[in-house]
């Protein structure tokens, strides 16, 4: 856990344990112990995305499996993971997933067997 790895690694514990919370670049960087600009390019570097791009899309995961495993509501996990407007959720989501939160919901329940595992930390598709 040493070196820019490392320290990358750090944030990203920190955006997986608190993605629901309001995170900045700024935060995610004092834990990596490195500048900003340091910290931006490293991490695109190792997780090809920006930090709020891995942000965001953290959410999004975690909140299609809320939706999946738990049955939520669009509305429930989209407030669950952070977002305050519903409609905005449902816009980015759609952007990723190229459907609506409620279509997606029902493919990936037709579509594939997703085990609980209630002490996982992170969720992430990159």
């Amino acid at each position: 856990m040493r070196g820019q790895f490392g320290r990358i690694a750090r944030s990203l514990r920190l955006i997986h344990a608190g993605c629901a919370q309001s995170l900045h670049v700024t935060q995610l960087a004092e834990e990596a112990g490195m500048s900003i600009p340091s910290f931006h390019s490293h991490f695109k570097a190792i997780t090809h995305v920006s930090p709020m791009q891995y942000v965001k899309s953290t959410r999004l995961h975690r909140a299609r499996l809320l939706m999946v495993r738990q049955g939520m509501s669009a509305d429930a996990a989209s407030h669950a993971v952070g977002y305050r407007s519903p409609s905005q959720f449902s816009r980015v989501f759609r952007r990723l997933f190229g459907m609506t939160p409620a279509a997606e919901t029902r493919r990936m329940r037709e579509n594939f067997a997703v085990p609980a595992f209630a002490d996982v930390a992170y969720v992430s598709s990159h």
